[in-house]
């Protein structure tokens, strides 16, 4: 929130009557002539650590006549770079050469770090002769000195009136405007009130200037005075709209909406979709346009081929036209789709919008759409955003558990030491070619290389000796936390402490135990009914491994023998090489450039025989000795027909296993029915973390709208929601207990929004996910300080137990109401920056249960007002939670009881929820 400057009217408007017009004072730039934007249209964006390097719209730059410019606020410090939407590259700039107080920057440069604190102004200049940037950052000084009032120029040009499109915007050093006019205008600088205190004029008249043509109007403060000048354009305006024609800019569209898109959704294939689009008369033609993408690894390659164009068909409907159109979605497959306007001989088109969906390269939430110029021909339909369509195979189907699971997840090296006898060994166990480090104490950090805790110069082989023993002796600590499915990241034999380097798919590592402890551990988890689901990768091997053996520790016949290609080696097709290279580092291929990780060629019918074919495969292997499921390690870099196989495969020998994929972002594609049935759902812990955090909730939730409706639903209650892992920081790190954090009071707000985030997972559809320690109040930072040990007391940890209730609570509420599990979700009943509240039901009629959720990331209490749909039992709604703040009713009627409006009251950040049951 903005602090307002504290001035008295008196003093401003002395300072006002005295402001003089002057003609110059926009800098020796705006003399220069204007010149066409070097990426011809696209956008580039400011995108790091601040925003999980996502392209948003409050941090695109705008080009300005020669130079890009961005105001923003960051706080902390970050890495990041300047991209446009899909890290073309043409467009991907990182750190070059300092070049006095600017930045030369690179293409394909690596991050720029640097420590921020308020609002900056990012400011991107390229000659003609450069193909890359300069990159000026500077601090901004002062808030708008106005606060959240508007100033407006008003007069002549606009009749004296208050209107949007004549508002200045504060940008960092100063209030901006950029006008086109020609002769001579009056007019003043004021509020929509004219009040005293913000209204001015020269002299306490008007200004009087004679325009011709596009200019910016600034007003900024200098030794605490107004001053006010006009000259050529060169504010670069990040509200400024490319569309102006009022027919294109009624066209109204909104996918989530049943009176414009029907059936809601993803939709089984075979299934007719309703579209329809109201727009004012004027609208020549209007088409709907179907394309069927094509995504394919990490989101490298994404585009789409049309596959049918709809000519709409109007009819009146009151002043406007209704628009509509059906197209039958036959195949499975990802579709997009968007609408072709001809207005006035020019062409526009209706697209998504550009709100983004986190770790997502596609941009567009789904909803309300946006219109637009039509991109210029040379670039085809590259530029346009489509609404995306999942349609999925009509026997698809997920295990019949899955909307039921709570997950414990589990990195089993740092969760128990159950048997010291099976510890790595210093001089003994091997890494690689070195030996491993071993932890005296429990509560140790975990060692990073290079940053002087002693540790040696190798990553990921510092042990702290937890094992399978360690997870069966603590299975009643996660039976009574609530989570009836234990996921842990791999347990077969690998030299490193994370595992993903696997050495033998087929064995346990002994530093876990052997495969007699894995089947024991499945037993002894079903006792207490408890799934358990392992993690592996099937894209690639440890380069120290029995199939690979670049380091000779795995007898004779791995493919790449002792740092040699070996073409006698049972295993040589899993691999790919170049034997024309003359470095072993560069023979093969390491995945994402990592030689410690070769990538198999997945192609391989040995490999595939190995990994789901056979019968003793390591996919049923593993099922037959008591696994329930696989979660599958970086699953976009194997190829989909792989996935479909395996899929098969699994399915046909356990048809009740459950199959999640890891993917970051919408991973629409893996839910058609014939890969998988669940994914680590990342876009949900990044918009749950943000909310927690203090983040813009109606803006957040668009992320998980965005799921609602391109997921199938028996994917959507079957995906992973997470809110820490081994692979991110901590949620309490997110929420700003860090190492060097002291202060009681910093700390135990990050607790409370923890609880926020958790009570958010468990009233929302899908399997909440409980990261090991979370409960107990562990925090740290990036790998490898979030995969600190769990801190039981015995051996000597502090674990925080008022915390551990807490989870205990909002877990057993998940658990005894199905109706948070199974229920319903549709749109928000109500959704601001700082509450959010949803409705839920099961079943129907009198024998539905409801559940009204309400959540609040504010630091105080807030009430809303609701509107609740008829049949909702309100006199049966009881806080399952306990009393509201001072023992407050959670809803109280607000005017009749017929307008169906209730007033919400929910405590600071936290939430209420308040349940019905059927009867």
């Amino acid at each position: 929130m903005m602090v307002r400057a504290v001035m008295t009217a008196a003093v401003m408007r002395a300072w006002f009557l005295g402001l003089a017009l002057l003609g110059t004072g926009l800098g020796a730039s705006a003399a220069e002539a204007c010149r066409p934007d070097p990426l011809q249209g696209r956008s580039l964006y400011l995108r790091g650590t601040f925003n999980s390097w996502n392209a948003l719209e409050t941090q695109r730059f705008t080009w300005a006549c020669q130079r890009w410019e961005l105001v923003t606020r960051l706080q902390g410090e970050h890495s990041f770079k300047v991209a446009d939407e899909g890290w073309s590259g043409d467009a991907d700039f990182g750190r070059g050469a300092a070049e006095g107080s600017a930045e030369r920057l690179s293409l394909r440069g690596p991050e720029l770090k640097r420590r921020f604190d308020g609002v900056h102004r990012f400011t991107l200049t390229m000659d003609a002769s450069s193909a890359t940037p300069q990159l000026q950052v500077s601090a901004c000084p002062a808030p708008a000195p106005f606060g959240d009032t508007v100033l407006y120029l008003r007069g002549t040009p606009n009749n004296w009136a208050a209107l949007d499109d004549w508002a200045f915007q504060y940008s960092c050093d100063a209030y901006y405007l950029n006008v086109k006019l020609s002769g001579r205008h009056e007019f003043k600088v004021a509020d929509a009130g004219w009040k005293d205190a913000s209204s001015f004029g020269e002299g306490g008249g008007n200004f009087a200037h004679v325009f011709n043509g596009e200019h910016t109007v600034r007003v900024a403060f200098e030794d605490g005075k107004p001053r006010l000048s006009v000259g050529p354009k060169t504010f670069a305006d990040p509200a400024a709209k490319s569309v102006t024609d009022p027919v294109a800019l009624s066209l109204r569209y909104d996918s989530r909406n049943l009176a414009h898109k029907r059936p809601f959704g993803a939709v089984k294939a075979g299934t007719p979709v309703q579209y329809a689009v109201t727009s004012l008369p004027g609208v020549q033609r209007l088409t709907l346009v179907v394309e069927k993408r094509r995504l394919e690894g990490n989101q490298e390659v994404l585009d789409y081929t049309e596959v049918a164009r709809v000519p709409m068909q109007a009819r009146r409907d009151g002043a406007n036209l209704r628009w509509t159109a059906r197209h039958r979605y036959a195949d499975v497959a990802v579709y997009g789709h968007w609408f072709e306007a001809q207005i006035g001989g020019k062409t526009y088109v209706l697209q998504n919008n550009a709100a983004p969906v986190f770790w997502t390269r596609e941009k567009g939430a789904g909803g309300r759409a946006e219109v637009a110029d039509r991109p210029a021909s040379g670039r085809g339909t590259a530029g346009i955003r489509r609404f995306r369509q999942t349609v999925y195979s009509p026997d698809f189907k997920v295990p019949a558990w899955a909307p039921d699971i709570v997950y414990y997840y589990v990195f089993p090296e740092r969760f128990r030491n159950g048997n010291p006898a099976n510890d790595p060994k210093p001089g003994i166990t091997r890494y690689h070619q070195h030996t491993v480090e071993v932890h005296r104490n429990w509560t140790d950090r975990p060692y990073r290389p290079n940053s002087g805790d002693g540790s040696d110069a190798f990553f990921n082989n510092d042990f702290f000796g937890g094992d399978l023993e360690g997870l069966i002796q603590k299975l009643d600590h996660i039976k009574e936390l609530g989570a009836n499915t234990i996921y842990m990241t791999p347990v077969f034999k690998a030299s490193s402490n994370h595992k993903y380097d696997t050495a033998d798919y087929r064995e346990i590592d002994p530093a876990f135990g052997s495969n007699a402890d894995f089947e024991r551990l499945t037993k002894e988890a079903a006792k207490r009914g408890i799934r358990v689901i392992p993690d592996t990768s099937l894209n690639h091997t440890g380069a120290d491994s029995l199939y690979f053996n670049r380091y000779g520790n795995y007898g004779s016949q791995g493919a790449f023998q002792g740092g040699k290609v070996n073409p006698a080696s049972p295993w040589a097709g899993w691999y790919s090489f170049d034997t024309t290279q003359a470095e072993p580092d560069k023979q093969f291929k390491g995945w994402v450039g990592v030689t410690d990780l070769p990538e198999l060629n997945k192609n391989s019918e040995s490999l595939r025989n190995f990994f789901y074919r056979d019968r003793d495969s390591v996919t049923k292997l593993w099922l037959d000795r008591g696994a329930a499921g696989w979660r599958m390690d970086v699953a976009p870099w194997v190829p989909d027909d792989f996935w479909r196989e395996w899929r098969a495969a699994l399915k046909a020998h356990k048809p009740d296993a459950l199959t999640v994929a890891e993917t970051w972002f919408d991973a629409s594609k893996y839910f058609l029915g014939d890969m998988f049935d669940s994914t680590m759902n990342y876009v949900f812990r990044n918009a749950v973390l943000e909310y927690a955090a203090g983040g813009d909730g109606a803006a957040l939730y668009t992320h998980l709208e965005h799921l609602r409706e391109a997921y199938p639903p028996q994917a959507l209650y079957a995906l992973m929601n997470l809110l820490s892992s081994h692979d991110q920081a901590r949620a309490l790190h997110h929420f700003g207990w860090h190492d060097d954090t002291k202060d009681p009071a910093a700390i135990a707000q990050a607790k409370q929004r923890l609880r926020l985030a958790v009570l958010f997972q468990m009233s929302y559809p899908g399997a909440p996910t409980v990261y090991y320690g979370d409960e107990v109040g562990v925090t740290g930072g990036d790998d490898p300080y979030n995969r600190a040990t769990f801190p039981w007391a015995d051996q000597g940890g502090q674990p925080d137990e008022a915390l551990h209730a807490d989870f205990k609570r909002l877990i057993a509420m998940r658990n005894q109401h199905a109706v948070l599990r199974r229920g319903s979700l549709e749109a928000p009943l109500h959704a601001d920056k700082q509450v959010i509240v949803l409705l839920r039901r099961l079943g129907s009629g009198a024998g539905a249960t409801w559940a009204l959720v309400g959540l609040n990331n504010a630091t105080e209490a807030r009430n809303v007002e609701v509107k609740l749909p008829p049949g909702v039992p309100v006199a049966a709604l009881k806080d399952v939670l306990g009393d509201g703040p001072g023992g407050a009713p959670a809803l109280q009627a607000v005017g009749s009881a017929s307008e169906g409006r209730w007033r919400l009251t929910l405590p600071p950040l936290f939430g209420r929820v308040l349940v019905a049951p059927g009867r």
